[in-house]
C-alpha cells in the first residue's frame, strides 16, 4: 500500500474512534440524566413507616404532623457503613449548632444485612456514636423506598411545611462541600 492510502485509512480510523467516543459519551450522559430523574426524592416528606415503639430509638413513634414547623434533616444510615460513621461527628456538631432553633435530625436506620436488623445492635451503635436524636429502624426499607433512596449515608432536607428541598449523598465532614451546602440551606429555611 502506498503512503497516501495508508494515511487515508489511518485518518479514517481516527475519525471512527473519535465518533465512537462521542457516541459512548452521549449514551453515558443520557443515562446519567435518566438515572438522576429516578433518584429524585418525593416532593413531600413521606410519612414514617414504623409505628411500633420498638422500631424507634430515643423517641416515641413520630409522624410528619409532629414535626411541622421544624426544619428536618433526615439521615439515612446503617451501622455497617463506615461512611456513615465518619459523618456522625459533623452531624452531632450540626445538631449543636442549630440546637436553639426549630431544627430536628431524624435518623433512618435502613439495614443492608440481617444482623443490622437486630434492635440491640442498633441501640449499641446509637449509644456508641452518641446519637441523641430520634432513630427509626427501617428494617423492611419501606421508608428507604418512599424516599427513592439508593445510598448510605443520604441526607434529605425538609422545610417547615414538610417539603423536601434537597438531597445529599455521601460521607460528610465539617467544612466540606456537602456540609457547607447543607448548612447554608438549613440556615435559609430557618429564617
Amino acid at each position: 500500500m502506498n503512503k497516501s492510502v495508508q494515511k487515508y485509512f489511518a485518518e479514517d480510523k481516527t475519525i471512527k474512534n473519535i465518533s465512537l467516543i462521542i457516541v459512548i459519551g452521549l449514551v453515558f450522559l443520557i443515562s446519567a440524566v435518566a438515572y438522576a430523574k429516578k433518584t429524585n426524592p418525593p416532593a413531600q416528606m413521606p410519612e414514617f413507616t414504623q409505628v411500633d415503639p420498638a422500631a424507634w430509638i430515643n423517641s416515641k413513634p413520630l409522624s410528619v404532623k409532629d414535626l411541622r414547623g421544624k426544619v428536618i434533616l433526615i439521615d439515612v444510615w446503617t451501622y455497617g457503613c463506615w461512611n456513615c460513621y465518619k459523618s456522625f461527628p459533623w452531624l452531632r456538631a450540626l445538631e449543636d449548632k442549630f440546637s436553639d432553633q426549630d431544627f430536628q435530625v431524624i435518623g433512618i436506620h435502613s439495614p443492608e444485612f440481617d444482623r443490622e436488623k437486630e434492635r440491640d445492635n442498633v441501640v449499641k451503635k446509637v449509644e456508641e456514636f452518641m446519637l441523641h436524636h430520634p432513630v427509626m429502624m427501617d428494617n423492611n426499607r419501606a421508608y428507604w423506598r418512599s424516599l427513592h433512596n439508593r445510598y448510605w449515608p443520604a441526607y434529605y432536607i425538609v422545610d417547615k411545611e414538610g417539603n423536601i428541598r434537597d438531597a445529599f449523598i455521601g460521607e460528610t465532614h465539617a467544612g466540606d462541600r456537602n456540609a457547607k451546602k447543607i448548612e447554608k440551606l438549613i440556615t435559609k429555611l430557618l429564617k
